[in-house]
């Protein structure tokens, strides 16, 4: 009977496929012995800096930018650049009838980024792929790590919790709010993987959140980050970038500090009211989700939600608890 009543539980409606996917299969063989993966290295001394998308299979934004990149045929100035589709095989399998699910296929790439998972016995298509691309990862100074949100939300820049992230993102200029944060209890994502993680290596890295998955307003989002990374370490025609750089300044940024990760305990997990990305819960103490009869409560004023999640599931994050900070 509980499975019965489940089945009718009604799905909330994925919102609406805004924008094309691009047939990425002119990138398959890549330039770098790794499938899909590009790199262009110029005889000037310059950064290496690596942009990334489809970490996950369905965030497409990531994708349209990079794309749009190499057939625009611009390339760097100075140093190199490396282009990664991560997760082609997902993205492959992307079905409008059930957009979700090609998120992953086997498990997330985005929680394997520790040595033990790396160099351990699991096998997935993902830790497959991880593995493939680790080698350019670690030969890399930057990485822009493009990704998009299940629920509407404005972009977000996901710092990690080193001063050097903060400092990435604050010199790339967008988005807007900037999240300085610890990350996932489920696994290490790649922008903590390794070197970009420790606080006293130079080699740094920033994600990305582009808006909601399939909004039209995405891609253009992914596509302004990867200019502005380029004008910042000045890896780009100026006159080029002049002419694709949206004409007004971006709004100064704010900082949002996640003080608190909650992590669903059950498979009753549920928020208590509609909650969205960015919202702001004015009373400490209120209760917003229920963890299978345990109530779970805002631990102080003004705490902001960021990212809840659409689908709850056991051992992962339901929502990171956050303030504004100076």
């Amino acid at each position: 009977m509980r499975a019965s009543r489940r089945s009718r539980t009604p799905k909330p409606p994925a919102p609406p496929i805004e924008v094309s996917f691009p047939d990425l299969s002119a990138y398959a063989k890549g330039n770098t012995g790794i499938a899909y993966a590009w790199t262009f290295t110029t005889a000037n001394a310059g950064p290496h800096v690596l942009l990334q998308a489809l970490t996950h299979g369905n965030e497409v934004c990531g994708a349209i930018a990079l794309d749009r990149y190499m057939r625009d045929g611009t390339r760097p100035t100075r140093g190199s650049l490396s282009l990664v589709f991560a997760n082609v095989e997902a993205y492959r399998l992307f079905d409008p009838a059930d957009p979700y699910s090609s998120r992953c296929i086997d498990e997330d790439f985005n929680r394997l980024w520790s040595d033990d998972v790396l160099e351990g016995s699991r096998d997935s298509v993902e830790l497959r792929r991880a593995r493939e691309l680790r080698p350019l990862y670690d030969a890399v100074d930057v990485l822009i790590d493009l990704h998009s949100m299940s629920e509407p939300c404005v972009p977000l820049a996901l710092a990690g919790p080193r001063a050097k992230g903060l400092a990435l993102a604050r010199s790339i200029g967008v988005p807007e709010h900037i999240i300085i944060d610890e990350g996932h209890v489920a696994g290490k994502r790649l922008r903590d993987y390794g070197h970009f993680g420790e606080p006293d290596d130079p080699r740094n890295a920033l994600l990305i959140e582009c808006g909601q998955h399939w909004e039209r307003s995405a891609p253009e989002v992914a596509w302004q980050a990867v200019l502005r990374t380029l004008q910042h370490f000045e890896m780009a025609d100026r006159e080029w970038l002049m002419r694709e750089l949206a004409p007004l300044a971006p709004p100064a940024q704010k900082v949002i500090e996640v003080t608190d990760v909650v992590t669903i305990g059950s498979d009753r997990f549920r928020f208590t009211f509609p909650v969205h990305g960015l919202q702001t819960i004015a009373e400490a103490g209120t209760v917003f989700a229920d963890d299978g009869g345990v109530p779970v409560r805002t631990p102080y004023a003004d705490c902001v939600l960021v990212m809840p999640t659409r689908k709850p599931k056991r051992g992962e994050t339901a929502v990171r608890l956050a303030r504004y900070v100076a």
